[in-house]
């Protein structure tokens, strides 16, 4: 077993840049590349851990912010920390917080050293800032704590996203020298909006500081058109060093995740699987569609014809469609169920083509179904 931090490349794609790897975490190896389901709230919305398990995931999120909110540091500090709180034994990344500085932006006030947040809740103030950040990721206790940012929205000027890097390369050093829980490992995240000498500056003071197992790739998927996001992800991917792992912070969409892939991206995470169930929202290997549809009132067929996964085993699309159009709780899980059975079916299909020379097919194909010029929702699947 290698040493916790260890990041090991284990093939490399001749034709690209895409690679499989392995990162050793207290909790565990993580294989790369990597789909991490988002859970906030020490949860994946409407999934058990033992489902997850079944599907081999080996690493999940948690967020830094909201847990600080509810339950608090003190329930979870008295319960044994995050893995034992939520019954997870294998790896947690958790996000520093730095996101809801870009998504609460009218709940919050930014000061040099870090920013002042009304709780979402009830009001509450609280600041986090750099220390406090990190304070709070190891008490939590993850095998990935990462470092506290400021992401910039888009659009915005080029002055504020300077400014934001600024303050995000300012508490990145302060960040790299507290103390972490025992065999945690630190990312730091680069930003700089759609502006490359912004990113090349973010990434050139990060890889300075001393104390970050791996980088992050910040600001890519807040409020961008699509034909923005991967020139975003090109211009930042080149700047990170060959043998860390690379994270690409929530983006999600499959064809976005095959083409980051092969640029060398290493590590994603999105609430898309989750989120799109609750809604009806089903991801097949075909494309997308919404099985609450009025064409499925009657149709016998499981949600993916072929798939193995539990709704499919046992359940039609017409049953399925009922229980959302009534609210029933069962309706959001097996869509739940069968979107994150297709996503790791997905990140493992991607893996064998890394593996067998056939990417550019799989990249091809994945576009198809997927891309910015493919239907929203299939009406024939």
């Amino acid at each position: 077993m290698a040493t916790t931090g260890t990041f090991e490349i284990l093939h490399e794609d001749p034709a690209s840049k895409a690679r499989l790897g392995r990162l050793w975490t207290a909790h565990g190896p993580v294989d790369t590349p990597v789909f991490m389901p988002v859970g906030t709230q020490a949860t994946v919305k409407a999934l058990a851990p033992w489902e997850l398990e079944d599907l081999n995931c080996q690493i999940l999120l948690g967020n830094t912010y909201h847990l600080n909110v509810r339950p608090g540091m003190e329930v979870i500090e008295k319960l044994g920390g995050l893995h034992r709180f939520e019954d997870w034994h294998n790896a947690i990344l958790t996000d520093s917080g730095g996101y809801q500085v870009f998504s609460l932006t009218n709940l919050r006030k930014m000061t040099p050293d870090g920013v002042e947040f009304q709780s979402h809740v009830d009001g509450t103030k609280m600041f986090m800032g750099p220390r406090e950040s990190m304070a709070i990721q190891r008490i939590l206790g993850s095998d990935i704590a990462m470092a506290f940012d400021e992401c910039p929205p888009c659009p915005c000027t080029k002055k504020y996203a300077e400014e934001a890097i600024d303050r995000t390369l300012r508490w990145a050093a302060i960040a790299s020298g507290e103390p972490r829980a025992e065999g945690q490992l630190r990312f730091g995240i680069v930003q700089g909006g759609v502006y490359p000498d912004l990113r090349q500056k973010c990434a050139e003071g990060i890889l300075a500081l001393p104390g970050y197992e791996g980088y992050a790739i910040g600001g890519v998927s807040v409020g961008e058109p699509d034909e923005l996001i991967m020139p975003g992800v090109q211009m930042t991917v080149d700047l990170l060093p060959r043998d860390r792992p690379r994270y690409l912070m929530g983006v999600g969409q499959w064809w976005q995740i095959a083409e980051s892939v092969a640029a060398g991206v290493d590590m994603f995470d999105c609430v898309m699987p989750t989120r799109l169930a609750r809604h009806g929202m089903v991801f097949t290997r075909r494309g997308r569609y919404s099985v609450k549809a009025a064409r499925h009132r009657l149709d016998d067929r499981p949600i993916e014809e072929g798939c193995t996964c539990p709704a499919c085993r046992r359940f039609s699309r017409a049953y399925v469609r009922h229980l959302l159009n009534v609210n029933e709780i069962l309706g959001a899980r097996l869509t739940a169920l069968h979107n994150m059975y297709a996503y790791f079916d997905f990140i493992r299909r991607l893996r064998t083509a890394i593996a067998d020379g056939t990417l550019d097919a799989f990249r091809a194909e994945t576009t198809a179904a997927y891309g910015p010029s493919a239907p929203k929702s299939f009406p024939d699947l």
